[in-house]
């Protein structure tokens, strides 16, 4: 080999190579070496890099350098990293590859080229780029209305990432809150849901977790109904509310408490409504209904009452009333005629 027949060369060279070197290679001297622009590589974590650097002549030497440490002098590998190579795809080309890229291989890094004048050295900047992961989010949560709620979403990356919050339930109010905290003053109801938290930074990789935020309220009755209650027939009442935790339902005709499978009367309850039913009207079944919803937050209450339909003002009752109406009023024009 050439620095076996000159081992001069071999001293020149560690000396050359030792000048670009911090202390304590050698005390601090002025530099006589006339650098590069320098540029900056940026590769994700666990891909490929390769630093270019290129040697101005066949007569040319390179040798690269990390920090305080040399990796190639020539084609002489000093480091021990398996994944370090010299890439050569032309007569002058003195590229630096490394594979699988870890963090610690984030910083700068020296080619230094030696010619028959004087060392040229071009400084280059590796940029690790590690994808956004989120390591720790607040767990669902269950709240009462009008208090307060503080969300944390903390993630790693580099670069360091940006993290935004993003209501995603149906009802939702557009908001932009960009942060690792959320803090909600006074949740309403409208409020409730999932919210999404978006780490993002330059890697084209999202990552992206979801927390539940459960309100709870007390009950508000939104209606209470019923079509014609005619007797002989079924007839039922509906009630519906609002509430979380769902409510629970009482009916009540008057002051007294109605049960299921008694006097004809059947009760069904669901999450949001309670229907009434009645098998067959009686006149007892007429009159003032209360509907109560019920949870552990509060209670709400609303009457509705049932009148009983005129049959007379239907059918042949209705001609038959028309019809005595005509007669009364013929009779007494007549009457009025006579006394006059």
């Amino acid at each position: 080999m050439e620095r076996a027949q000159d081992p001069l060369w071999l001293a020149a060279w560690l000396l050359s190579v030792c000048l670009l070197l911090p202390p304590p290679c050698l005390p601090a001297a002025p530099r006589a070496d006339s650098p590069w622009p320098g540029h900056s590589v940026a590769v994700k974590q666990t891909g490929t890099a390769i630093l270019r650097c290129y040697l101005e002549d066949d007569t040319s030497k390179g040798a690269w350098l990390n920090r305080s440490s040399i990796i190639f002098a020539g084609n002489d590998k000093w480091s021990m990293d398996p994944r370090v190579t010299i890439v050569s795809n032309s007569a002058r080309e003195y590229s630096l590859q490394i594979r699988q890229v870890e963090v610690t291989d984030d910083g700068p890094y020296t080619c230094s080229v030696q010619t028959q004048q004087n060392p040229r050295t071009a400084q280059i900047h590796l940029t690790v780029q590690v994808p956004p992961k989120i390591y720790d989010i607040s767990a669902d949560s269950v709240v009462n209305e009008f208090s307060n709620v503080s969300l944390i979403c903390l993630a790693t990356g580099r670069p360091e990432p940006v993290i935004t919050w993003r209501h995603i339930s149906p009802s939702a109010r557009d908001f932009d809150s960009e942060g690792e905290y959320l803090e909600i003053a006074g949740i309403t109801r409208d409020q409730a849901g999932e919210y999404e938290c978006l780490a993002q930074n330059d890697v084209p990789v999202q990552n992206v977790r979801k927390v539940r935020v459960t309100v709870n309220y007390a009950p508000t009755i939104m209606e209470i109904k019923s079509p014609e209650m005619v007797l002989g027939r079924e007839g039922l009442l509906r009630c519906e509310a609002l509430a979380v935790p769902a409510a629970a339902f009482q009916w009540y005709r008057g002051d007294k408490r109605l049960s299921s499978g008694r006097h004809g009367i059947k009760i069904q309850n669901f999450s949001t409504r309670s229907v009434l039913t009645v098998s067959n009207i009686t006149t007892d079944h007429y009159g003032n209904y209360t509907c109560v919803a019920i949870n552990k937050l509060g209670t709400s209450s609303t009457s509705h009452i049932l009148h009983m339909p005129s049959a007379g003002m239907t059918g042949n009752a209705a001609v038959g009333l028309l019809a005595r109406c005509w007669c009364l009023v013929t009779a007494l024009s007549c009457l009025a005629s006579v006394w006059q």
